[in-house]
Formats: structure tokens, sequence, C-alpha cells
């Protein structure tokens, strides 16, 4: 297999590597540099557990070519925050209930991040299509939206 050299920030680090044109973002995120909490739920971009901010939007990793990421700015849940410094969105997920198993959250939490930085106030039914590419088989969904509207509510006071 060809390897082809890219460049590209990821929470906010230059990175530089070769990979085969074939790997996935994903599996560069998590394989190559050891970032775990990008998830690979269904590899197919229909669980949303691999949800990355790609040059300012939501993507699902596992669809994106490693290639392709040349010259692009991601952020994973690693660059949104940590325990050091937990975001508001993080904060807002644990406080409320909705982080269950864990596995489907890094997609969540992202995708909220994503939904709020486009629409502060969002209601429950924007909420509802705005994580609709995000699959969860734990909570039900009831607390994830009430910690979106709780983060929503904390990031508006900041500002």
């Amino acid at each position: 297999m060809q390897e082809l050299e890219i460049s590209f920030v990821l929470n906010k680090k230059q990175y530089k590597l070769k990979v085969p044109s074939n790997i996935t973002l994903l599996d560069v995120i998590r394989e190559k540099l050891k970032l775990t909490g990008t998830k690979e739920g269904c590899g197919k971009g229909e669980c949303g557990a691999c949800t990355v901010l790609f040059n300012g939007r939501s993507a699902n990793s596992c669809l994106i070519l490693a290639p392709q990421a040349d010259g692009a700015e991601i952020v994973t849940i690693e660059g949104l925050g940590d325990i050091d410094h937990i975001h508001p969105i993080q904060k807002a997920f644990v406080d409320e209930g909705a982080v269950q198993c864990g596995f489907c959250t890094p997609g969540m939490v992202m995708s909220s991040f994503y939904l709020l930085s486009k629409n502060p106030n969002p209601t429950d039914d924007e909420i509802r299509e705005g994580l609709s590419g995000n699959l969860c088989r734990c909570t039900g969904y009831a607390k994830i939206i009430k910690a979106v509207e709780k983060a929503s509510k904390e990031l508006n006071a900041k500002n």
C-alpha cells in the first residue's frame, strides 16, 4: 500500500506523518496518535461515536480517509477539555448522568459542541436534530438532552 505524507493540526498541535493511503482519520487518531477518546462504533458513519470537528464542522472520522486530512484542522474530545480543565459540555454530561457506559459520550459531546457553536439556545427539537447522527444504547436520550440544555445555559451565562 502506498504511503503518503500528510500534515494537519490536531487539538492545536501540528502533526506530520506518513500514512497508508487507505487508512481512516479515525485509525490515525486512535492507532498512530494514541488518542483513544474518539471511538469506533459502526465504522460506517451511522453511529456518531467517532465524531470530531473537521475544519470547524462535525464529521464522522471513520468516513474520512487520512489523506483527506492533509492541511486540515481537527479537534477531538481530548482537545475540548480534560480532567483539569473540563469543558462546560463535558461537565453537564457528568452532572446530568448522561454518560452511562460512556462509549457514545465523546461523539455526543463533540456533536453538542458543534450544535451549541451554531445555535447557542437550541430547543429540545433542535437538540434532537443536532444529535440525530449519534446513537446511544444506554440512556434513552432524556439525560443527554438535559445535559445539552444545561451546557447551553452555562455557556450563555459566560458570554
